[in-house]
């Protein structure tokens, strides 16, 4: 069963700097889209950062400029790089991929646990 591990959330000053990691397990035969979704207390899920196997990626426009996805292919792990975050980028952060496991021929969504991104001074 493939998991997703996420890492490096917590406390940033705005303007400050943050990387979230987001790690897959399991057998996997190949990851294509992966990305970011954040959550922020009474508000809806939304997208931050898309990123494709070739890399392509798309943003909200609330981070555009700030905010950097990028992945290694070959450990199957995206990275969400905050530079410069403000105080509205706190929320509880979610990764996503698109994963085909071994054995199989369809791509599934998993989703990892979150992690807390509080911007405050």
């Amino acid at each position: 069963q493939v998991q997703l591990v996420e890492s490096g959330g917590g406390l940033v000053q705005p303007g400050g700097s943050l990387r979230l990691s987001c790690a897959t397990s399991g057998s996997i035969f190949s990851v294509n889209a992966m990305g970011w979704y954040r959550q922020a207390p009474g508000k809806e899920r939304e997208l931050v950062a898309d990123i494709t196997s070739g890399r392509s990626t798309k943003y909200a426009d609330s981070v555009m400029g700030r905010f950097t996805a990028s992945r290694d292919n070959g450990k199957n792990t995206a990275y969400l790089q905050m530079s410069s975050p403000k105080p509205e980028d706190t929320a509880v952060y979610y990764c996503y991929a698109n994963v085909r496991n071994l054995g199989s021929s369809r791509y599934l969504e998993v989703w990892g646990q979150g992690t807390l991104v509080t911007v405050s001074s």
